[in-house]
């Protein structure tokens, strides 16, 4: 599932390919083929995200977007291509410089039209996310050291904090050679600064890089040029693979549904 990092840089692509202009807006598919007649021709306004949400904002009209699992946006410049398959929204607009630009949204699990209120209505029932400058870190350290759950599982509930997912869990832990399996009223505040802190810095380089890559140079293979494909991670899909810091085999188990990695020596309990 994309993280918050990816809809961070895709709100800011749309926003630069799209807002201030007219919209041609379609659903070849079908499924978003009303809501797309109410938008076709009118001026965005603004594109936004939130976590793993995002809003586009015509007027009172709001498009919000959730890509779940199988979510995809493409874009281009030039015509698009001739619709296909399970083509759920397009946009075509003039572009900054007048040529012409298009996106595609396909297999997201939510993508509907909605009003201001509703949008409130989603963030308030969402923690702070890392990439917003006014988020609040201590609404999520409030909850969590308040729990008898897990910290691995309370990284990944967006109630708790907006935007992490199963890559940026399993790997700010091992940065902070925090174990999974601690109680979230057993993380100090100055534990959980640091952890907030990290994924701010992780987070924002995720979005300038299109990529996750947490390792640091130092514990990479390649220590010179981009990190290569495996060299990004120090725990996330390494299981059964030595510690990049202590040589012990990475593990992993099923937690809140998706598969976590950590090194049972450098995060141990």
């Amino acid at each position: 599932m994309p993280e918050g990092h990816t809809l961070f840089r895709l709100a800011r692509e749309q926003q630069a390919a799209f807002a201030g202009r007219e919209v041609h807006v379609t659903s070849p598919q079908g499924r978003f083929a009303g809501q797309a007649e109410l938008l076709d021709g009118r001026v965005l306004d603004e594109v936004t995200s939130y976590g793993k949400h995002l809003f586009a904002f015509f007027g009172p009209d709001v498009v919000h977007v959730h890509l779940g699992l199988y979510g995809k946006f493409t874009s281009g410049t030039g015509l698009p291509p001739v619709p296909r398959g399970a083509l759920r929204m397009r946009w075509e607009g003039p572009g900054e410089d007048g040529e012409g630009v298009w996106t595609d949204l396909r297999g997201a699990t939510a993508c509907d039209l909605i009003t201001d209120g509703e949008v409130q209505l989603i963030l308030d029932r969402l923690g702070p996310d890392p990439l917003r400058r006014r988020s609040d870190p201590a609404k999520a350290f409030a909850r969590i050291s308040r729990s008898r759950t897990t910290i691995g599982a309370l990284l990944m509930d967006q109630a708790v904090l907006a935007g992490v997912g199963n890559v940026y869990r399993a790997e700010v832990l091992f940065r902070q050679r925090l174990s999974p399996f601690r109680l979230g009223r057993d993380v100090d505040a100055d534990l959980w600064d640091r952890l907030w802190a990290d994924l701010v810095t992780l987070m924002k380089a995720g979005v300038k890089a299109g990529r996750i890559v947490t390792t640091e140079r130092t514990d990479r293979e390649r220590r010179r040029g981009p990190a290569l494909r495996e060299d990004a991670h120090y725990v996330y899909r390494r299981a059964g693979l030595p510690c990049r810091i202590c040589g012990t085999e990475v593990r992993t188990e099923v937690m809140v549904g998706r598969n976590l990695f950590w090194c049972p020596t450098c995060q141990a309990v």
